[in-house]
């Protein structure tokens, strides 16, 4: 009885084998796929803690925003929020250097 229980759990572990690795390949060529853990970050980030997810003091997060007042936002309730995704990829793209406002 005891060799037929280590079958059984080797038989689950190789079923949960499979699924992980089906999965991961069904997305393998799509990497911008999501992922189980892909969440590590909020979707929605309230403007007064935007300077601890782009590392910047909030004096710079100010001064980026006021420069930048076209970063993409939203306003729930008087509460400024900045989508985390569309905020990093805006950031980061090349369109924050051509549209400065000084």
């Amino acid at each position: 009885m005891n060799i037929e229980m280590d079958f059984f759990w080797i038989g689950v572990g190789l079923a949960a084998f499979g699924y992980f690795i089906g999965n991961g390949l069904k997305n393998f060529k799509n990497p911008e796929a999501k992922f189980l853990f892909d969440d590590e970050y909020p979707t929605l980030i309230k403007e007064k803690d935007l300077h601890t997810y782009l590392n910047l003091s909030r004096d710079e997060v100010a001064d980026l925003l006021r420069k930048h007042p076209d970063a993409p936002k939203m306003e729930l309730d008087g509460t400024t929020y900045y989508p985390y995704r569309q905020f990093m990829k805006w950031v980061t793209s090349n369109e924050i250097y051509h549209n400065r406002r000084e």
